[in-house]
C-alpha cells in the first residue's frame, strides 16, 4: 500500500515526474535522477531515505531510449553508443532548472537552491547540473556515477568550491569502474568541493551501505 513517502504520479509543463510532498511547512527541493533506460519511478527507494523537510521530485528523462526507458541525452540515430558528454547533457540540465523555476513557484516549494541525487547516467547529470549551475545546486549525491568528458573546464574554475558532494561506488562495478569514482573525487576535491566519499564490495547498484551513507549525508547537512 503506497504511504506518504511513495512519489505519486503528477504531469507539469510537458514532464512526468513523481513527487513526494514535504511533510509540511516551506519545503527544500531534492531532485532524484534516474539512469540511463530508467524512468519516474526507477529512483522510489532513495525517496524513502531522505528527511521529511525535503519535497522530493524524480523526473523522467527528456530522451526516449529506443531499446526501452529514458535517457538524458539526445539520440542520434545510427551513432555508436558512449557516454555522454558535459555538453551531451547541457541540454536536458538547462530545461530541468527551467522546469524547476516554473513548477517550484506555484508549488510552494523554495527552489532558489535545490538538492539532488543521481545515478549511473543520473549522477553524471547531477554533475552537470552543479557544474553549469552552480548557484542553483546546494549539494548532491553522484551513486554509481561518472564525472562527464568536458568537465575540466568549469572544474579548473573552481565551480564546485565549498559544495558538499557525497560519491559512492562499488568496488566490482562492471559498467563504470571503481578506478573513475576515485579518480572523480580527486578532482572534485580540487576544484574546491567537500567530498564524502563511499565504497563497497557491490556493483553497478546502490547496496545498502552506501544507501544509509547518503542518508546520513544528508541528514546531517541539511
Amino acid at each position: 500500500m503506497p504511504t506518504r513517502t511513495d512519489p505519486h504520479p503528477v504531469t507539469f509543463n510537458g514532464w512526468t515526474f513523481r513527487l513526494r510532498p514535504a511533510s509540511s511547512g516551506t519545503a527544500r527541493l531534492f531532485l532524484l535522477l534516474h539512469g540511463w533506460k530508467g524512468d519516474e519511478t526507477s529512483m522510489r527507494i532513495f525517496a524513502r531515505s531522505l528527511p521529511d523537510a525535503y519535497a522530493v521530485l524524480a523526473p523522467r528523462g527528456l530522451h526516449v531510449e529506443p531499446t526501452g526507458g529514458y535517457t538524458w541525452r539526445r539520440i542520434i540515430p545510427g551513432s555508436s553508443w558512449r557516454l555522454p558528454s558535459l555538453d551531451d547533457l547541457r541540454p536536458s540540465a538547462d530545461a530541468l532548472v527551467r522546469f524547476v523555476d516554473e513548477w517550484s513557484a506555484p508549488a510552494g516549494v523554495d527552489a532558489a537552491q535545490f538538492d539532488a541525487a543521481g545515478f549511473s547516467q543520473g549522477a553524471a547529470l547531477a554533475y552537470a547540473l552543479a557544474l553549469l549551475h552552480p548557484g542553483r545546486v546546494r549539494m548532491f549525491a553522484a551513486l554509481s556515477g561518472f564525472l562527464p568528458a568536458g568537465s575540466e573546464v568549469p572544474l579548473a574554475a573552481h565551480a564546485l568550491d565549498g559544495k558538499c558532494v557525497f560519491v559512492a561506488h562499488g568496488r566490482q562495478d562492471d559498467i563504470v569502474p571503481v578506478e573513475w569514482a576515485r579518480q572523480t573525487v580527486v578532482s572534485l576535491e580540487a576544484s574546491g568541493a567537500q567530498v564524502a566519499y563511499c565504497e563497497s564490495d557491490g556493483g553497478h547498484r546502490v547496496g545498502k551501505e552506501r544507501l544509509k551513507g547518503m542518508e546520513a549525508f544528508f541528514g546531517r547537512v541539511l
